[in-house]
């Protein structure tokens, strides 16, 4: 199974960080080969709304290539195994232990590949596993749907025109290949998996799958399948408007911070006459509504989460609402950017909290990659003029390439790296770093302000003419731009 076929956590699947809790019930040990000193890490996803990973356990990979996770599960859950930018996702269950092993592995693969366009799996074995495990259930239920829909491809594109008589084959079919078993996490899997697939082709309407899956149900928080075709289900039902409550009204009661108000008119659709249902909606839609700017004031939306996080009924939905506000502080200016301390060319550490009080225009990138270099240039072009008119602006390069040597004979060994007079620093092997800031091709640019904030949530590069309009200009030759503008690109 690979990261991106499985569906992920919901909101209660109780998988717990082990380091300093004494309960533990599941064990994950392995083997990697040439892994020795890499860190592996075991994470989750918080929910299935915001997909917020949670770490679960991390160890260093001994000399031997041996390494040993823990984790506390109530609950079949599914969890992500992580190397350096290579992963792979998996299902434990209370009381097990699991033996994995990882074969050769091409380690430098991401110096010439990225790996985030096209993601490599993590290519994880796993030892004495019992047929009926719920991983080689799931694995044979994939392998039967997928066979089918490859062969049947024409019958479920959506630019022709999708038969229904081909899925209710494709059922018939995962009836007698892999049937319904003493697992009933399992069957569940397949039962939300299949509707969740029907809905998407548009072979049964919302109405017919609410009868069905919903109305007069409990709403299984726990099960990652359920509150997954559930946001399915109910994805940009209510944020575009609908007939009864077109959007632009919808935004006023949102922006003039009417949660009663609106939750009420929710009601109206007899599909959300469900106290509970309607309110876990209104979330999705406020998720969705903090991203459609033309309607919705994006702090006016953060404000009617805080309320829903702080005065609902349901357990289940504060601690839902508190999730997706912690993801909307992360996402646009203001938010806090996380520190770092990395070797600069002397090895000696150096922190991002010691430029506190400066514009800090942080640049990740390699000296290998001819789109870093021309960026490098332009940035050795206009680095001069900005420090003379602005004292208060700091260049910080990262550079991401594997080897601390590379950067060192770039700076030190070559004719040009003499022009790159501002910080350098390695990322010291933290793929960690890049993935809190969202480094997935290079060069990849971030500007703080001097609070110690991000500025933007995403930084043009110098190319772009960028350093000639940024936010920290002040009177000079390069001009003249109050620092709260924000600059022509962007807009």
């Amino acid at each position: 199974m690979n990261r991106a076929s499985l569906l992920v956590f919901s909101l209660y699947l109780l998988v717990f960080p082990v380091r300093g809790v004494a309960q533990v019930n599941v064990t994950i040990s392995g083997n990697v080969t040439g892994g020795a000193g890499k860190e592996v890490e075991l994470y989750r996803y918080s929910d299935q709304l915001t997909l917020a990973e949670v770490s679960v356990d991390h160890a260093v990979i001994a000399e031997n290539g041996h390494f040993e996770l823990h984790a506390y599960a109530n609950y079949p859950t599914l969890v992500v195994l992580q190397i350096e930018r290579y992963s792979q996702s998996f299902f434990v269950e209370p009381g097990r232990e699991y033996q994995v092993f990882v074969p050769t592995f091409d380690w430098n693969m991401d110096e010439h590949h990225n790996v985030y366009l096209d993601p490599q799996v993590l290519p994880l074995e796993f030892l004495n596993m019992p047929e009926d495990d719920l991983n080689a259930l799931v694995t044979n239920y994939e392998s039967v749907t997928a066979e089918y829909i490859a062969s049947h491809q024409v019958y479920f594109d959506p630019r022709y025109r999708p038969q229904k008589r081909y899925f209710d084959t494709l059922v018939q079919l995962v009836n007698r290949k892999a049937p319904d078993t003493k697992n009933e996490y399992f069957n569940r899997y397949k039962r939300y998996q299949l509707a969740q697939f029907k809905y998407s082709m548009h072979f049964d309407t919302r109405r017919h799958m609410m009868a069905t899956y919903v109305t007069g149900q409990p709403i299984l928080y726990y099960d990652d399948n359920y509150m997954s075709f559930f946001f399915t289900l109910f994805a940009h039902s209510v944020s575009g408007g609908t007939r009864k409550l077109p959007a632009w009204k919808l935004g006023q009661w949102v922006n003039s911070l009417q949660l009663d108000t609106m939750l009420d008119s929710l009601g109206l659709d007899t599909l959300l006459r469900n106290e509970r249902v309607r309110e876990l909606v209104a979330i999705q839609a406020l998720q969705e509504a903090y991203h459609m700017r033309q309607y919705y004031e994006p702090e006016k939306v953060a404000g009617m989460v805080a309320k829903i996080a702080e005065r609902s009924k349901f357990s289940e939905h504060r601690t839902l609402a508190r999730q997706l506000l912690e993801t909307f502080e992360g996402q646009d200016r203001g938010s806090e950017v996380p520190s770092f301390t990395l070797p600069d060319v002397d090895k000696n550490m150096v922190s991002l909290d010691s430029l506190r009080g400066k514009w800090v225009y942080l640049s990740f990138v390699r000296v290998g990659d001819p789109n870093s270099i021309a960026e490098i240039e332009t940035l050795a072009h206009f680095k001069d003029s900005v420090y003379a008119h602005n004292p208060d602006v700091a260049f910080v390069s990262v550079c991401c390439d594997r080897e601390f040597q590379k950067m060192y004979h770039f700076l030190r060994n070559s004719k040009k790296g003499r022009k790159y007079t501002w910080t350098w620093l390695h990322f010291n092997g933290n793929y960690k770093l890049l993935e809190r800031y969202g480094v997935v091709s290079y060069p990849h640019f971030i500007l703080i302000n001097p609070e110690g904030q991000l500025q933007y949530a995403v930084t043009p590069p110098p190319a772009s003419g960028f350093l000639l309009h940024a936010p920290w200009q002040q009177s000079g030759p390069i001009g003249n731009k109050d620092e709260n503008d924000v600059p022509f690109f962007l807009r």
